[in-house]
């Protein structure tokens, strides 16, 4: 007996099949690939939906520890954190440096750690372990970046990326954040 297409089974029925399973295949590779980008770890492990916090408004500051300009970040973002104290807003710190110790920008839980203790950061930290994730998801340009979430869980405009030590970008941001808790 031989092992081929069924009896009764033209070829291109057969090719339809295998394009059907192909394409489902795909379908579930990506809800998976897509749910994969919006749950990071925290540093003690725990995995937090960033996008599933519907009612809350998110504001993600993306960096990295080694980043010179972090610090400045970091001073920002504590700045928002206590201007929106008690409000339906959320804060994290989204660490983009490498998982992997033979890269350049690797960084431990332990220097993360090292680094919100120097700053001072008093915001929940998630790691995204190449920052491909996340800057992929939120289209963000360049590190150091804020991304804010409205309170549907949509990215509320673009992300502001760079900061100059010079100009408070917390002005900015707290335009967004205000007409998005206002919506």
């Amino acid at each position: 007996m031989s092992v081929g297409r069924p009896r009764g089974c033209p070829q291109t029925d057969m090719n339809t099949f295998r394009r059907f399973i192909l394409v489902v295949g795909l379908a579930i590779l990506g809800s998976i690939s897509l749910q994969a980008q919006t749950s990071l770890a925290g540093l003690d492990g725990t995995r937090v939906n960033i996008e599933s916090q519907r009612g809350k408004v998110v504001v993600l500051a993306v960096g990295a520890s080694w980043l010179p300009l972090s610090d400045k970040q970091a001073e920002f973002t504590n700045a928002l954190a206590r201007k929106y104290a008690g409000k339906n807003v959320v804060f994290y710190f989204v660490a983009t440096d490498s998982t992997n110790p033979r890269s350049k920008n690797f960084a431990s839980n332990e220097m993360i750690q090292k680094f919100v203790a120097s700053t001072k950061l008093s915001v929940p930290v998630l790691r995204d372990s190449d920052g491909a994730a996340t800057l992929k998801q939120f289209e963000v340009e360049q590190l150091p970046s804020f991304v804010i979430l409205d309170k549907t869980g949509k990215q509320a405009g673009e992300a502001f990326g760079g900061i100059d030590p010079k100009f408070d970008i917390t002005v900015p941001i707290s335009k967004v954040i205000d007409r998005s808790l206002a919506n």
